[in-house]
């Protein structure tokens, strides 16, 4: 049976006459890169506060490790990057990392806090002279220097640029592939592509999937045929959107469209049978 490091079961929250969480589920295995996806406002971030023990749910069960969230003995056990974050002006980049490692008592070396996130050039700077994106590495390179056995990264790369946001996601995927536990929630579907081996896809406090991409698109119903222009049946070009020289057809069955196709004799130039990018698979469920 796969280790659980943290779980939700059947949890409510309200503020006030406002349901944030309504019965939502779901869990982070041992080792896994979970992404939580959806809209602003969709409960996230609150999802994240529970598990964290800030807050205590209404109805239902928050756990991390098989224990409660608030016990200082669970808690040294994690790494955290909550949304928005704020240091000391006046302190040096190095010094803001030592102070944190000085709470842990397996602490990564700074210098390679530093390499992994880039920021060894930044080392000697004070932070008030830092841009939002380098405060944004920092704030994220603090989650992981305990060597923690779960990081929580609330979308821990906005306002990155591309550089940056690529050497991120090389450094959680290092995390995890040492055996680490990362739950994340993000706005870049990208991101959710490139790193979660499991996406939880909440909406209006409800969870509408959970489980591994593929299983994801597969739920949606659908997948994507395309083709370069050519006249189709009028069965299908009901379903069918032109884009330049290209046709595409979304489709709960793309083996069978492909068939049809043939045997109304076109010749599907450039064709291209794949699943659902996740931003169409996400629309197509928050749409049922």
């Amino acid at each position: 049976m796969t280790a659980v490091a943290a779980r939700l079961d059947g949890v409510w929250k309200s503020l006030g006459a406002r349901v944030i969480l309504d019965d939502v589920s779901y869990e982070a295995p041992t080792g896994a890169i979970v992404a939580l996806v959806g809209p602003n406002g969709a409960g996230k971030s609150t999802s994240l506060s529970l598990l964290l023990g800030l807050r205590r749910p209404d109805r239902g069960t928050a756990s991390l490790f098989g224990a409660d969230p608030r016990r200082a003995t669970v808690r040294r056990r994690l790494g955290v990057t909550p949304q928005q974050m704020s240091f000391p002006s006046t302190l040096r980049v190095r010094e803001v990392v030592e102070l944190v490692r000085a709470h842990y008592v397996r602490p990564l070396p700074t210098d390679e806090i530093c390499a992994r996130f880039h920021l060894s050039a930044l080392a000697g700077r004070q932070t008030g002279g830092l841009s939002g994106g380098e405060k944004r590495r920092l704030a994220v390179a603090l989650a992981f220097v305990g060597s923690p056995d779960l990081v929580v990264l609330d979308e821990p790369t906005t306002g990155l640029d591309v550089e940056s946001r690529q050497a991120t996601w090389e450094a959680i995927r290092s995390y995890a592939s040492e055996g680490g536990t990362i739950l994340l929630t993000t706005h870049y579907l990208e991101e959710a592509e490139a790193l979660a081996s499991l996406v939880v896809v909440i909406d209006e406090g409800r969870v509408l999937a959970d489980g591994t991409l593929a299983a994801i698109r597969t739920q949606a119903g659908l997948g994507r045929v395309r083709f370069r222009a050519e006249p189709i049946s009028d069965r299908l070009a009901a379903s069918a959107v032109r884009e330049g020289e290209m046709i595409t057809i979304r489709t709960a069955d793309p083996t069978g469209v492909v068939r049809s196709l043939l045997e109304a004799g076109a010749r599907l130039e450039a064709l291209e049978v794949s699943p659902l990018p996740l931003e169409e698979a996400l629309r197509t469920l928050q749409a049922q």
